[in-house]
């Protein structure tokens, strides 16, 4: 083996000084853009060409990471335009164009011909010899029996309980095995004008029937989201023995009007305002969600609500001529979700 002499050495070490002194200034470059004293380099700005999409790139971590610059960037771009667009109309005053009205599914709503006008002669013939005239007409008052399915376990045995303090002159009885068709006819002959019953699957309700008697009809209802009063934050007192009001929302159809005047007949016709209690129908994208509430003025301007319970959300599943008969029943509506839910902008209530 040959050994280096010294000369070799020494060039060597020149070189190598050399090469040294080129790099660190290329080095120390970067600190001049901003860079911290421990090297680490500040994140760049995520600046995207037109043509490019993330989902092209194989690593995940790099792909979150650039999705997440992406949306930071979007958020900007979205806060900047709206402050521009503030400051536009603030220049203008009064003569600054209204607010465009943003497009929802509600109000994008596919055209029924069977929406109700309040001044249709058709629709007050029908309101006038339907089934809840004479209770409109205050000639009949409510009284309701409320029973469950066989076997009931104790959440639907509390739904039924805590219904029964909402809706007045109502009872709860226990089904004993017995038929609805069975049912019915013991209800009449006792002056009950309507029947609930609650079914449960796995121990939690999850349908409702609703029987006008004793002529009918009778709607099934799919129950969900059910709130017993112990599991709503910053409920108010158990409710009082006062007749609440009603509130019936959004119930624009035919279909919708008849379901409505069902859930009307089960409240006496004459709310004691005195008790400050409202429940509420709400329908919305033919969801019938159900609230109680006790309000109270605090101004003339101001006024403050607190839920009571119980809550629960329903769908109409079908809609029946008469009183309960799954075999030989003539119905009017029938839910069929092949056939009616290829739109998510058409509503039948």
């Amino acid at each position: 083996m040959v050994k280096p002499t010294g000369e070799s050495c020494g060039r060597r070490k020149k070189d190598l000084k050399r090469k040294a002194a080129t790099e660190e200034p290329q080095k120390a470059a970067p600190a001049e853009d901003g860079a911290t004293e421990s090297g680490a380099q500040p994140p760049k700005a995520a600046a995207f060409p037109p043509g490019f999409s993330i989902s092209e790139i194989k690593n995940k971590q790099r792909r979150h990471l650039m999705f997440t610059r992406w949306k930071q960037q979007q958020r900007k771009e979205k806060l900047a335009a709206k402050k521009k667009i503030k400051k536009e109309r603030e220049a203008l005053g009064d003569q600054a164009p209204p607010k465009p009205i943003p497009k929802t599914i509600d109000n994008q709503r596919v055209y029924d011909e069977t929406i109700v006008d309040p001044n249709d002669e058709e629709v007050a013939y029908d309101e006038a010899t339907d089934e809840f005239a004479s209770y409109f007409n205050k000639q009949t008052s409510p009284k309701i029996l409320i029973t469950t399915s066989d076997r009931p376990h104790g959440r639907t045995v509390r739904l039924c309980k805590q219904l029964s303090t909402v809706i007045p002159n109502s009872h709860v009885y226990y089904r004993r095995g017995l038929a609805l068709k069975k049912i019915t006819p013991q209800c009449i002959s006792r002056d009950f004008t309507d029947l609930i019953v609650i079914n449960e699957d796995r121990k939690i309700p999850n349908g409702l029937v609703l029987s006008h008697l004793p002529h009918g009809p009778t709607a099934h209802f799919k129950m969900s989201s059910v709130r017993l009063r112990k599991e709503i934050k910053r409920r108010g007192k158990d409710p009082t023995e006062h007749v609440p009001e009603i509130i019936l929302n959004n119930f624009t159809t035919r279909l919708g009007h008849s379901v409505g005047r069902m859930f009307a007949s089960l409240f006496p016709h004459n709310p004691q305002f005195i008790g400050r209690q409202v429940a509420t129908f709400h329908n919305q994208r033919d969801y019938i969600f159900f609230r109680f509430h006790r309000y109270i003025f605090k101004s003339e301007k101001k006024v403050g609500i607190q839920e009571l319970g119980p809550r629960f959300t329903l769908k109409l599943r079908s809609l029946q001529k008469g009183t309960f008969d799954s075999k030989y029943g003539e119905y009017e509506w029938v839910h069929k979700p092949r056939e009616m839910d290829t739109s998510r902008r058409k509503f039948h209530l």
